[in-house]
Parts: structure tokens; sequence; C-alpha cells
């Protein structure tokens, strides 16, 4: 059974050696990204919500597909 009194030091190793944690961070870089030029577009900010779904609805099959090819958009 693990315990939960673990080193919070390990944890967050273990978070950086996580894929898919490195998956969530890449991803989350990408609406951030997304988010700013569609800010950009509208002159002003748009919230991370609405970059989100949009990027989410119009962006993420294609941002996947390209990155598991091992390219970058």
């Amino acid at each position: 059974m693990r315990e939960f009194n673990q080193d919070p030091k390990s944890d967050a190793d273990l978070a950086g050696r996580s894929s898919l944690y490195a998956e969530f961070l890449a991803e989350r870089d990408e609406i951030l990204r997304h988010k700013w030029i569609e800010s950009e577009k509208a002159g002003s900010d748009i919230g991370f919500e609405r970059a989100l779904i949009d990027w989410t609805r119009h962006h993420r099959a294609r941002w996947r597909q390209l990155r598991r090819l091992g390219k970058t958009a």
C-alpha cells in the first residue's frame, strides 16, 4: 500500500519524468499560444476557456497527429 507521506521532491521528480505530464505541458503551451494569437486578433483577452475550446475544436487533432509523427506545428 502506498504511503501518503511521501517526499514532495520525489513526487515532483516523478511528474517531471512522466510522459503524460510532458504531453499535458506541451498541449497547454499550444493553447496559451492560441489564446495569445486570438486575443491579438480580437483586440482583447479572449480568456483561457474560450481559447481551450476553440483550439480543441479546430487544432488539437492535427497537432496530435503531427506530434506523433515527430513534427512540430
